[in-house]
């Protein structure tokens, strides 16, 4: 298999917490879209740091596109918890923040942002680009924050239980816009989710952790594009069922 991001045996201890991620590893394909699954406390988010260069590892080695990842890349996409959208700005002036921060923001780049917002379900018709952050919804927060990931096509997406605090309706209506846009621009992902169902509905491939290690790794062979209906089937719930066993054997 061609690899992307290589995690090769990562250690890392917080000071006085000792060791949170124990000889972890991790392979993901270019493309590819990989969930992290795991109880609280286990290491997922500690390790998705590691990956992104926020962390640097004690111990093992972090590799991106063959380069030793010993920073924050800057090409590449981030979506935490919350989406962290600036008040002060627009819409769509918060889409193009990563852009804007550099260079002087393009014609091109400002239908291209519309675009995305567009994909996601922000229509411009109704405005929404020019509101502030305090005047949407927790999912068209959402919604700009992914844009604003997307905006310089990264590689490689970073995401930290983004859709957790969403309604049911809205995650799914998300999930699906998350992975038709990164389909489209070939973006390699990696997604830490407590949702077992989520999980499989997005992923290529899913990984459980348990104590700071990589303890089962289940590849999804679903077809895409996905449709919501997948969620019902037979060997939907087969690969749910598999991996909430890997999960019940590490309480």
């Amino acid at each position: 298999m061609m690899r992307f991001l290589d995690i090769d045996s990562v250690h890392y201890a917080y000071p006085g917490r000792g060791e949170v991620v124990r000889g972890a590893s991790l392979h993901i394909a270019p493309g590819a879209f990989h969930c992290l699954i795991g109880r609280s406390g286990c290491g997922k988010t500690t390790l998705l740091k590691l990956a992104a260069g926020l962390l640097q590892p004690q111990h093992g080695a972090i590799a991106l596109q063959g380069m030793p990842v010993t920073e924050p890349n800057p090409d590449m996409g981030f979506v935490f918890q919350t989406p962290t959208l600036l008040d002060w700005l627009t819409v769509l002036d918060n889409v193009l923040l990563p852009i804007a921060l550099h260079a002087q923001v393009q014609a091109g780049q400002r239908q291209k942002a519309m675009a995305l917002l567009d994909q996601l379900g922000l229509n411009r018709q109704s405005g929404l680009q020019s509101r502030y952050p305090q005047q949407l919804s927790g999912g068209q927060q959402s919604r700009v924050a992914i844009a604003r990931a997307l905006i310089t096509t990264p590689p490689m997406l970073f995401m930290d239980e983004p859709f957790a605090s969403l309604d049911a309706i809205t995650r799914s209506e998300l999930q699906q816009d998350l992975l038709a846009l990164c389909q489209s621009q070939g973006t390699s992902v990696l997604f830490i989710t407590h949702d077992i169902a989520e999980a499989v509905y997005l992923a290529d491939h899913v990984s459980v952790m348990h104590a700071g290690k990589i303890c089962h790794q289940l590849a999804i062979d679903l077809p895409h594009p996905r449709q919501h209906a997948i969620r019902y089937t037979a060997d939907f719930n087969t690969l749910c069922a598999e991996l909430r066993q890997a999960m019940d054997e590490t309480a």
